[in-house]
């Protein structure tokens, strides 16, 4: 038996190595979390002079393996006792963990690898040791136990164990979770004082001073006490509420461990900010969110003092099991996410991802389980005590002053919702609006937005809002939007826009000019660009969540907005009126007019009662929407940051409800997560809670929404699916086939006849064509081809019209879907209550994901860290070599090259299988850790294995990919490494041979700069300005501009290194999974597939384009492009099914017609493949049926207008080529009678 060599790669090799310089000592210590080398560092300081000599590290520092082998040969080497704490166990330091383990039996040191928190003890770190268990569980206990005390008997059973001698202490119990009474540390003498301003609890953690040489502040261990019997206004661990009922309590849980480092200040700073609002919070410190002890404690807490909320600084998640109550759920009240960082201050200020990988999984994604609201970050490690004696550098929990009052404002500003009776309740609804997409305002994927909004009007009204005058339809609705009405005074948006962020005012004023020349007109000139990338990301309409609007004329009819509720943050209700006098006006952009009386910023809105349907404004000027959306140097106009300040300041609103994925507000310039000051999604939409209905299949622009604005995302329905069925020509095929087989092997003579019928049936309808049957083929593989293709049409799922929130579609008998109607209605409602939505995973339910039913749910996505599963590679393998047979049976031979779309939503939804699809390509699979399930690295197979020859992989990521997945860009970086350094031929492995052509391993991902989104033509293809698909693709090339890589996925320039990878690749893979959305639904399919053929024309080369379908994850089927855009446009596109079922929905069934068009001649003008008989299929079936034709200009003119200009372009660029000569005549007839109708209106 042969065993084959493999090779592997841990992500820790994408770390730069790094030499510590330390001198050797006695004693080394190490450990991956600041708060155990502290709490060393002070115990061996405070008795210094009777210990060894002892050196402290982060292990951090030491993840990669030459960093590993300095550090050995430096320190370890010389050292007699070394102990290393290890959080994650042996996987998340396994060359470290061997090489330390055989370093001291070679040199008989006593080795002590003890787990972190996380579990209880890790077999193999006590293999690697030389202390036999009963030491390793000594020491083990001072770490779990902890406190000062502890600390001190750890460092001197460390100092016998050095000197060899006999003493032995012995850890002390301390409680696990108890109150802590907030001290003040003096800066001069370090005094303790206990502070209980009114309305606070004392902790039961009392500071009564120093113990021994003990920094000043840190609490003993005697003196930390868990609570005792039930809360009593007697009771040992009771935290009196001085004041009692004038304040709001909210518990503030934070680890045991910070409290024990001495490492406390975020929280006292959240506290004081708290108690500034008139809060009282009630700190309690936890061993963790798991420990029974701690558990309890907080469940007796809530039991006995009723917290209006509960603020959280513990990371990961709760961990109950799936389905079953969280702590959280069954306390009931809303629960704040706040972040105690361990990322550097100095990386979050200078980095628009904001967080570190680490912190990114454990304080924001993981948490989201739990259904916590991300309030924002406190604090971010600082550098606080350099002690040359130690070697070590000492890192602190420093908050962030201006994050501590934004935390503090938005817990608030939700209490504020909670405690206002629904009838006094303001409310802002937003519906989405879109650039450069006429017809399609409110589109969202799968859900009817203006019938959505009038259902929770009247389920507002009758839970007891103050709701009145709801339209009757949703045109009626629409029409009164744009009529408009509402606005703020220029007076009144100078004086509120004094308190926003200088520095980003500061920006809007130089891209916009002065206030007074973005009012009255809000369809403003766009300026340059003026803010730096590291302000972070803007909007993209990504993974087909988006749609928009025309440009239609504001009203600016007078009115006057209503006075404030009763008990609003600022200013006093009625202090503007929102008076507005005259039109707007168009002017010129060299002509100021800021002088001018009675200004305004008019916003197109109703009111009705107390509740406000809004449109938001454009984000830069409407002729040229689409490339500001693109543009992460351009803040938002005036006109924007006005409609922030009206929705809080003028109307008072409580709350805010965004009806529709994908709007503007989370897309704004600023950090991707842990927002700063001068982010615009703060400064626009302010502490508002944020309510945010989200389809529940797109996570990735869910977490978008939660992460940037806090939104509760509650998961809503999928639009109702039907299958595709036949028409009268493919049924009638159909019989002919299912007769066909009958015969088969009765009568030879009728089987034969019914080949020749069908075939030429088929040959004649045009069907035949479509299947790919050739001229050349034998009959019977020409029967194969149709029956395949007739199957593949009736299978298709064609949504049977769309979603309306809270609602199930008349007739519904799936119980599921009934209840999840149910549910999104009452958790609409608990979230306007300020209640806690219990949490659900995001997923496609047509895919098999059952378990995200019943919605309704605050959705969370998945963790990060074990992505690619080992479920998604198997499926993802299996798709990738679906892939390859198809590419061998075109042409005969493997690619040897190819290109890989990757976006963040869809890697959310299937766990990874497209990151699987690259790595099976590559002759890759991952490495899991199997206690955990996260991926640790890569294994490259050997070729015997894999059986082929490797394809030199390049991955095009998506901007909401790279802000998500730093981890899975360091994998996917470390597989090429891993590949690019193998010996061999190039025949087997084009990587390697271009690695040693070039001297070193060349880039394989790339994306748009930080900051950015989308492909890079979509404003060109919404203006239609451009003259040859040339232009197209280098702007889709020139897009790219970014290589991605390194153990924190961070992006470098490289211009022109992706038209490399295009010019030399064979063929590009973009896959579909969901089965409620397809290829003509959204911007991003087009964009990403069209610019890839149109760089392709652009460079002079050809290339397959695949489009693979992984809707059913057991059946992978690749497709070409003119296969997958002839099978929607046959299969949906125009299906009667379709049809009728988005004509039940007015304008909005109107929009998604339009969408549907506005795609197909998209896919027209980038690829040069689509069949002019599907452009005339698709007019046929929406303008040349006069009853749906009627439809379009009755429901929605401006949609009827936009397709018939996109039917006009095929027209113009020879796309398109109808039979009748009349057709011009009738597209130019159709835009004039829609364009009246639109001035009409």
């Amino acid at each position: 038996m042969h065993i084959l060599p493999t090779t592997s790669a841990s992500l820790d090799d994408l770390i730069e190595p790094v030499d510590l310089a330390q001198q050797p000592a006695d004693i080394v210590a190490l450990s991956f979390t600041d708060s155990d080398l502290a709490a060393i560092a002070a115990a061996w300081k405070r008795d210094e002079a009777a210990l060894p000599s002892m050196r402290l590290a982060a292990l951090r520092d030491l993840r990669h393996p030459m960093s590993v082998d300095l550090w050995l040969d430096k320190v370890a080497a010389h050292a007699k006792v070394i102990l290393i704490r290890i959080l994650g166990g042996y996987d998340w330091w396994r060359y470290g963990c061997d090489q330390v383990a055989a370093l001291a039996r070679a040199k008989n040191v006593r080795l002590a690898l003890l787990p972190g928190e996380c579990r209880e003890q890790d077999e193999r770190l006590v293999e690697c040791s030389t202390l036999p268990r009963g030491e390793l569980d000594a020491l083990l206990a001072f770490f779990r136990e902890g406190g000062p005390d502890n600390m001190d008997a750890l460092v001197r059973r460390l100092a016998a164990l050095a000197r060899g001698d006999g003493a032995a202490d012995a850890a002390v119990a301390v409680p696990k979770a108890g109150f802590y009474g907030r001290g003040v540390l003096s800066p001069l003498e370090g005094e303790m004082a206990a502070q209980r301003p009114e309305g606070v609890g004392r902790g039961s953690a009392r500071h009564e001073g120093p113990s021994r040489a003990r920094p000043r502040g840190t609490p003993s261990t005697a003196e930390i006490t868990p609570p005792g019997r039930p809360f009593d206004k007697l009771g040992t661990g009771h935290p009196p509420l001085e004041g009692e009922g004038n304040a709001p309590p909210v518990l503030v849980l934070f680890y045991r461990s910070m409290l024990l480092a001495d490492d406390v200040a975020p929280i006292d700073a959240l506290s004081t900010a708290l108690e500034a609002r008139g809060i009282a919070p009630i700190p309690i410190f936890v061993a963790s969110l798991k420990d029974r002890e701690s558990i309890a404690c907080v469940e007796t807490a809530i039991r006995d003092l009723a917290p209006a909320a509960i603020v959280t600084a513990t990371a990961f998640a709760t961990g109950a099991e799936p389905g079953a109550d969280t702590l959280f759920d069954r306390a009931g009240v809303p629960v704040f996410q706040v972040i105690v960082a361990t990322t550097r201050r100095e990386a979050w200020a200078e980095n628009a991802r904001g967080l570190a990988p680490a912190d990114l999984a454990m304080h924001v994604v993981m948490p989201e389980l739990d259904g916590r609201v991300l309030a924002g970050a406190l604090s971010f490690k600082a550098a606080s005590i350099v002690d040359p004696s130690l070697g070590f550098t000492a890192q602190a929990n420093t908050p962030e002053p201006d994050r501590v009052e934004q935390v503090a404002g938005r817990i608030a500003a939700f209490l504020r919702l909670a405690a206002t009776p629904r009838e006094q309740r303001r409310l802002a609804i937003l519906i989405p609006d879109y650039p450069s997409a006429p017809g399609r305002t409110g589109y969202a994927v799968g859900l009817d937005v203006p019938a959505s909004v009038l259902a929770m009007l009247h389920d507002l009204k009758d839970a007891g809002y103050c709701v009145d005058s709801i339209p009757e339809s949703p045109r009626a609705l629409l029409d009164l939007l744009e009529r408009g009405g509402q606005s703020l005074t220029l007076d009144d948006y100078r004086r509120l826009a004094i308190d926003l962020p200088a520095d980003a005012m500061a920006a809007v004023e130089a891209a916009w000019g002065d206030a007074g020349d973005d009012c009255d007109n809000p369809r403003s000139f766009a300026p340059p660009s003026v803010l730096s990338l590291s302000n972070g990301p803007d909007i993209s309409p990504l993974r087909g969540e988006i749609g928009s609007v025309g440009d239609a004329t504001l009203s600016a009819t007078p009115a006057i907005c209503e006075t404030n509720a009763a008990g609003s943050i600022s200013p006093p209700g009625g202090e503007m009126s929102g008076r507005t006098e005259g039109g707007a006006k168009e002017r010129s952009a060299s002509i100021s007019t800021s002088k001018k009386p009675n200004r305004h910023f008019p916003f197109r809105a109703a009111t009705f009662g107390n509740v406000t349907v809004a449109l938001a404004p454009d984000r830069g000027r409407s002729a040229d929407r689409r490339a500001d959306y693109h543009d992460a140097t351009l803040p938002p106009r005036h006109a924007l940051v006005a409609f922030g300040l009206w929705l809080r300041e003028s109307l008072g609103c409580h709350a805010l409800v965004h009806v529709g994925a994908h709007g503007t507000l989370e897309w704004l310039p600023g950090k991707v997560v842990a927002l700063s000051k001068n982010c615009f999604p703060e400064i626009v939409t302010g502490p508002l809670p944020v309510v945010y209905p989200f389809i529940v299949s797109n996570p990735g622009e869910a977490a978008q929404a939660k992460r940037r604005i806090a939104a509760v995302t509650l998961g809503h329905l999928p639009p109702p699916m039907a299958a595709a069925g036949h028409d009268g020509e493919r049924q009638k095929l159909e019989r002919l086939v299912d007769e066909y087989a009958q015969a088969d092997g009765l009568d030879r003579r009728r089987r034969d006849r019914l080949a020749k019928l069908i075939v030429e049936t088929a040959a004649k309808t045009g069907l035949a064509g479509e299947a790919g049957v050739a001229e050349t083929d034998a009959p019977d593989e020409a029967l194969r081809r149709i029956d395949a293709w007739l199957c593949d049409l009736k299978d298709f799922a064609v949504k049977d019209g769309l979603h309306v929130y809270g609602r199930a579609a008349p007739g519904e008998a799936e119980p599921l879907r009934t209840a999840s109607a149910e549910a999104e209605r009452k958790n609409l409602l608990a979230a306007l209550d300020g209640r806690h939505v219990r949490a659900g995973p995001a997923g496609a339910p047509a895919r098999g994901r059952t378990d995200v039913l019943p919605t309704g749910r605050n959705l969370f996505t998945a963790d990060p860290r074990t992505m690619p599963t080992p479920t998604a590679f198997d499926l993802g393998k299996a798709a990738a070599d679906d892939v390859l047979r198809r590419y061998l049976q075109d042409h005969g031979d493997w690619p040897r090259s190819l290109v890989i779309d990757l976006w963040g939503s869809a890697s959310l939804r299937t766990g990874g299988e497209e990151i699987a699809q690259g790595l099976t390509l590559m002759g890759c699979r991952p490495q899991w850790d199997a206690a955990t399930g996260r991926v640790t690295g890569i294994e490259v197979l050997p070729l015997a294995t894999i059986g082929r020859p490797r394809v030199d992989v390049t991955w095009r990521i998506s901007g909401l990919f790279r802000d998500m997945f730093p981890t899975q860009i360091a994998l996917m970086d470390a597989a090429a490494r891993a590949v690019a350094a193998c010996a061999e031929e190039i025949a087997d492995n084009p990587l390697a041979a271009t690695a040693r052509a070039e001297g070193k391993p060349p880039a394989r991902i790339f994306g748009s700069s930080p900051g950015t989104y989308g492909a890079g033509i979509e404003d060109l293809l919404a203006r239609g300005d451009w003259t040859a698909r040339e232009e197209i693709g280098k702007a889709y090339l020139a897009a790219a501009s970014h290589a991605y890589g390194g153990a924190d996925g961070i992006g470098e320039a490289a211009p022109g290194a992706f038209a490399g990878r295009i010019a030399g690749a064979d063929l590009l893979v973009h896959t579909g999974d969901d089965p409620t959305r397809d290829i003509l639904e959204g911007s991003a399919d087009v964009a990403f597939i069209g610019g890839f053929s149109a760089a392709l024309a652009a460079l002079g080369k050809n290339a397959d384009v695949i489009v693979l379908d992984t809707t059913d994850p057991a059946r992978p089927k690749p497709r070409s492009v003119t296969e997958a855009v002839t099978r929607v446009v046959r299969a949906r596109a125009t299906n009667p099914i379709f049809i009728q079922g988005q004509m039940r929905h007015g304008p909005r069934g109107a929009s998604e017609f339009a969408e549907t068009v506005d795609r197909l001649v998209g896919f027209a003008e980038t690829t040069n493949a689509i069949p002019s008989a599907l452009i005339g299929a698709v007019h046929d079936a929406y303008l040349g049926d006069e009853r749906v034709r009627a439809f379009l200009l009755r429901e929605n003119p401006a949609a009827a207008r936009a397709i018939a200009e996109r039917f006009a372009a095929a027209r113009r660029r020879g796309l398109w080529h109808p039979l009748r000569n009349s057709v011009d005549d009738d597209l130019a007839a159709l835009i004039a009678e829609a364009s009246a109708q639109e001035k009409a209106a």
